[in-house]
C-alpha cells in the first residue's frame, strides 16, 4: 500500500511540536498542501518555514478564530479536505486531589481539547459536505479509553468526550463522504508536559510502564504520524467512527 495525499488541502492543529508537526510533516512529504496551527506563535513559525506549510496563529477554543481559518484555507486553497485536530494537553496542570480542582482549571483543559476540536469541525463540515470528500481525525489519547496516567480529571474528561464526538461526527457526516476516526496514543515523550511526566516516574515507575507495553517500548510522534496518515488517506474510506490505539499493546 503506497499511501499519498496528492493535490489534498490538510490543516494540522497543535503543530508546534511532537505529533502535530509529526502529522503535519508526513502530510506533506504525502503531497498535501499543509497549513499548520498553535499557540505558540515561535515555535510553530519556525517549524512552518523550514518545511514550507502555511501557518496560522489563534486560539483553537475560540469558536471565530477557528471558523475564519477554516475559511481562509478555502478562500486560498479552494477546497479543505483533511482536518487533523492534534491540539490539547494538559495546559501544564499536574495530577491533584479532586478537592484542589478550581473550575477554572477544569475548563482550560476541556476547551484545548474538546471545544476547538468541535469549532474547527462545524467550520471544516461544509466545504467538505460541498467536495463529497473529508477526512477528520482526532488525536485522543489512552486517557479518552481508561484513567489516565497524568491523573488529571480534566484531562481524562475531555479525552473520553473527544472519543464520544468522533463517534457522533462519524453518524453525522458520513453521508457526506466525510469519514472522522480518533487515534489515541500510548505514552510518547514528544513534548515538554510528556517529558516531564516520563521523568517524574524515576527508573522504577518508567522500568514498570515499559513492560506492561507489549512491545516493551515507548511510542514515538512518527508511529502516532503513520496512524493519521492512513486514516486520512483514500484507502480508510470505509473507516469511521472508530478510535485506534495506536500504543504497543496495553496490559
Amino acid at each position: 500500500m503506497h499511501i499519498r495525499h496528492d493535490g489534498r488541502i490538510a490543516f494540522v492543529t497543535g503543530a508546534a511540536q511532537g505529533i502535530g508537526q509529526a502529522i503535519a510533516k508526513g502530510l506533506s512529504d504525502s503531497g498535501a498542501r499543509v497549513h499548520v496551527a498553535d499557540l505558540d506563535a515561535a515555535g510553530m513559525d519556525g517549524f512552518a518555514q523550514m518545511q514550507g506549510l502555511t501557518a496560522h496563529v489563534f486560539d483553537v477554543s475560540d469558536r471565530k478564530a477557528a471558523s475564519e481559518a477554516v475559511r481562509d484555507i478555502v478562500a486560498r486553497e479552494g477546497r479543505f479536505d483533511i482536518l487533523v485536530n492534534a491540539a490539547g494537553g494538559v495546559r501544564g496542570q499536574v495530577g491533584r486531589p479532586i478537592e484542589e480542582i478550581s473550575e477554572d482549571d477544569w475548563r482550560v483543559i476541556f476547551q484545548a481539547n474538546i471545544d476547538g476540536a468541535f469549532w474547527l469541525a462545524q467550520a471544516a463540515a461544509a466545504p467538505m459536505r460541498h467536495a463529497g470528500f473529508g477526512r477528520i481525525v482526532n488525536i485522543a489519547s489512552g486517557a479518552g479509553l481508561r484513567p489516565s496516567l497524568t491523573g488529571i480529571q480534566a484531562y481524562t474528561a475531555a479525552k473520553h468526550a473527544l472519543v464520544g464526538l468522533t463517534k457522533q461526527l462519524s453518524q453525522d457526516l458520513g453521508r457526506f463522504g466525510i469519514t472522522c476516526n480518533a487515534i489515541a496514543p500510548g505514552f510518547v515523550r514528544s513534548n515538554p508536559a510528556s517529558e516531564r511526566q516520563w521523568q517524574s516516574y524515576g527508573a522504577e515507575g518508567q522500568a514498570r510502564l515499559i513492560e506492561s507495553i507489549h512491545t516493551r517500548r515507548l511510542g514515538t510522534a512518527g508511529d502516532i504520524a503513520a496512524a493519521a496518515l492512513f486514516l486520512s488517506s483514500d484507502h480508510a474510506s470505509w473507516i469511521s467512527g472508530q478510535i485506534v490505539a495506536v500504543d504497543g499493546g496495553r496490559s
